[in-house]
């Protein structure tokens, strides 16, 4: 008898021979959710609803230092994106560097959004720019009433308040009430073109280049996790998952290289695709533990030191032990 599964994601290439049945998850009937990371966290974080589903990264490792968390982690990252495009500035603060932020008042939708925590790692380790150098402002960036999804003991020395009732981060950045605005999805007044709203890196592209060949980190964003009580019943799990996200990843990848057709809506698909393994090697997006083990001591070094967690967790605190190697023949 087949263990039915939820598991919620959002539909990524790389999940999406999961989503199509060409993959299954042995021993499992697998009903697929396909959701947008806020609802998703919202959901997973606030009530466990899900059997399988992604995570917000900063969130989990929150959950784990507090001893709360309701799932386990496998080491499969749906999500990784660098984040210099991340940081939106006005262009009349006469802020032209990243060490032009200290002391500007600075909103971001959470604290713990991993986007953030990325973002502020950087900042410091690469200029030197600590966490309580800037004011934090948090709040929804275009609707009003965001809260934090885990409740936060930050440290005296970061200056952190929500904004006032009815107002956007997005809306405050256009009218300068804001200095600056970290953000994993791009502020509709940039977008709308609204004059003194740019990027701080305006060639992002190059600076993450340069990041990645300085650090070899590629971000990681969000994580899959296991509901803890389930696997708990079912200690098989961890791994058959961790093998069927694996086998869809390697299912996009070939399909990215297929040179027949264009996998994606790109005109210029195969030229990016050899510019990334030049830089990054062929297999730039990679799961598992140790291929990322420099990328995740990073994010739990920056957990501890910007006050999301009481202590530094420990690498080997993050996975289900049968998911963290793999057999070979």
């Amino acid at each position: 008898m087949s263990l039915p599964l939820s598991v919620a994601c959002q539909g990524y290439d790389r999940v999406r021979a999961l989503m199509d049945g060409r993959v299954g998850i042995e021993g499992c009937e697998v009903c697929f959710l396909r959701l947008g990371p806020e609802e998703l966290f919202f959901r997973a974080f606030g009530h466990a609803e899900f059997d399988v589903c992604e995570l917000s990264l900063s969130s989990y490792v929150m959950t784990l230092a507090r001893g709360e968390a309701a799932y386990v982690a496998v080491p499969v990252f749906p999500s990784r994106m660098f984040r210099h495009s991340a940081i939106y500035v006005r262009s009349d603060r006469g802020i032209r560097a990243p060490e032009d932020l200290k002391g500007r008042l600075v909103g971001v939708p959470e604290y713990q959004v991993t986007a953030a925590v990325w973002v502020r790692g950087m900042l410091q380790d690469e200029y030197g720019v600590a966490p309580g150098d800037i004011r934090w402002r948090t709040g929804g960036l275009e609707e009003a009433g965001r809260r934090e999804k885990l409740p936060l003991a930050l440290p005296a020395r970061i200056e952190i308040a929500p904004v006032a009732e009815g107002k956007t981060l997005a809306g405050m950045l256009a009218s300068g009430e804001l200095d600056a605005v970290v953000s994993p999805r791009v502020p509709s007044c940039f977008v709308r073109g609204e004059p003194g709203v740019v990027r701080l890196f305006p060639d992002y592209r190059r600076a993450e280049q340069l990041y990645f060949a300085k650090t070899r980190h590629f971000p990681i964003m969000h994580v899959l996790g296991i509901r803890r009580t389930l696997l708990e019943r079912n200690a098989w799990l961890a791994a058959s998952v961790t093998k069927a996200f694996s086998q869809a990843k390697q299912i996009a990848m070939a399909e990215l290289a297929d040179g027949t057709a264009l996998a994606a809506t790109l005109p210029w698909l195969a030229a990016e695709l050899e510019s990334s393994r030049a830089l990054m090697g062929d297999d730039y997006w990679p799961y598992g533990l140790e291929a990322n083990r420099r990328t995740l001591e990073a994010l739990l070094r920056y957990e501890f030191e910007q006050g999301l967690t009481p202590r530094q967790v420990g690498i080997d605190e993050l996975f289900a032990p049968s998911s963290r190697e793999r057999f070979k023949v």
